[in-house]
């Protein structure tokens, strides 16, 4: 038998084998994330466990780290997948990785304020004993045990198309989509056609109306007086309550749903159905946004105000058209995506912990606890870039989701946005799948 020190974390190729009902390794699972184009599944088994599993599946490209210190919370890093032309402007993850640590090594959580502030980098001398410890590290991708403190405020100082996912304090439950969960799906995607009806609903989006909202969200309006809309910035709330007000105006009833302490809120808006039925179909954004390089300033027009003033468009044009639903709509502006998927985490899951000090959150997760039966999912997230030259395009996750919901937007797209130039990429929903 292999001596294995007591903390051990495995970073492992995902494979839903990991998952089985007679396997040690399910009931310490932390998540997968992504490297480049594959997902890893994040693990801490103790020895016993690990030390069966080794001896029977241990993959090629498994890592096994011992960590040295007491872990803290632990984050993971990646580089996003964005087209060759952005990426050449930037260094690539390997080469960026080592300016990040020392970045992240002096600078001091204490002085770090996400609010409104001028754009500039907070940086001191300081001992970095004890901030970060690297657990694992691919040309792609990187986990870190990171002080809780410096870990709230981590997705400020990323690189340029870097992003930071937080890891759940505690295991969490893997959760397959069942066959029966998609089959009003497929059902769906069958006997999809043109719909003249659902054409002029489409044509009825308003694209001076689209950039009117996005101008006030980034403050480019002179008159929201929004510099950032960080998650723990004073714009944030600013733009919760605005989106709130003007997604009422459309006839949704809303509610501002905290979820962690000191997170804005999420904007949770709902069109209950015509008929008596709990089928629920979600679209949503995330609202907040970051700076990079320690720059504080954080418009996010693109990421995500472009989705967020996609679902201002979707409700106002419920309203100018009078459309009624035989399922239930619930059009949601997420916060905390920046820090690793937060706020969706809360919507989704019957109890979140907060990750920075360890307590509980009182809110129940709004799925959960509305015994929702979710029928469809679609997260718009970044719909405003467009390299000069290059066609419209819209890309689907292929690794993360349902294959048959993306096959379904994909198809819709093709019907209704035939310009619309469809591809598939390894950037996965922004909705939590911890326990969704």
């Amino acid at each position: 038998m292999t001596a294995w020190p007591i903390a051990l974390l495995l970073v492992t190729p995902f494979n839903p084998s990991l998952f089985t009902q007679d396997s040690c390794l399910s009931s310490v699972y932390y998540g997968s994330y992504q490297q480049g184009s594959a997902t890893f599944s994040v693990l801490r088994p103790d020895p016993n466990c690990l030390d069966t599993w080794a001896s029977q599946a241990l993959a090629p490209s498994a890592h096994i780290a011992e960590p040295t210190k007491d872990i803290q919370q632990l984050v993971w890093l990646e580089e996003e997948a964005v087209s060759y032309p952005l990426k050449s402007q930037t260094r690539s993850f390997s080469n960026e990785f080592e300016s990040f640590l020392d970045t992240l090594s002096a600078h001091d959580p204490a002085r770090s304020n996400a609010g409104d502030a001028p754009l500039q980098e907070v940086m001191v001398d300081t001992n970095s004993e004890g901030v970060y410890e690297v657990l694992y590290r691919s040309p792609k991708a990187a986990l870190l045990s990171v002080d809780h403190e410096l870990a709230a405020f981590i997705d400020t100082l990323l690189p340029r198309f870097w992003k930071s996912t937080l890891l759940p304090p505690a295991p969490i439950p893997y959760v397959p989509v069942p066959h029966s969960s998609v089959r009003h799906a497929e059902e769906v995607l069958a006997n999809l056609k043109f719909d003249p009806v659902i054409a002029s609903i489409v044509g009825n989006i308003s694209i001076p109306q689209l950039t009117n909202d996005i101008r006030f969200l980034t403050g480019e309006d002179g008159k929201s007086g929004i510099v950032s809309r960080h998650s723990f910035s004073p714009g944030a709330r600013t733009a919760a309550a605005w989106l709130k007000d003007r997604f009422e105006e459309t006839g949704a009833t809303c509610e501002l749903k905290p979820f962690l302490y000191g997170f804005a809120p999420n904007i949770v808006c709902r069109y209950d159905a015509v008929v008596k039925t709990t089928a629920t179909v979600l679209f949503s954004a995330h609202y907040d946004s970051r700076g990079s390089f320690g720059n504080l300033g954080a418009p996010g027009a693109d990421d995500d105000g472009s989705g967020t003033v996609a679902l201002l468009s979707i409700a106002r044009t419920i309203k100018r058209k009078g459309i009624k639903f035989l399922s239930n709509v619930e059009l949601v502006a997420f916060a905390g995506e920046e820090q690793g998927l937060l706020g969706s985490r809360a919507y989704s899951r019957k109890r979140v912990a907060e990750l920075y000090f360890l307590w509980y959150s009182l809110f129940p997760g709004e799925l959960r606890a509305a015994n929702a039966n979710l029928t469809v999912m679609v997260q718009a997230d970044m719909l405003a870039y467009r390299e000069p030259g290059e066609p419209p395009q819209l890309g689907l996750p292929d690794l993360i989701g349902s294959p048959v919901v993306t096959q379904l937007v994909a198809n819709v797209s093709a019907i209704y946005s035939p310009e619309l130039r469809v591809g598939f990429t390894p950037v996965g929903s922004r909705l939590s799948s911890w326990d969704a």
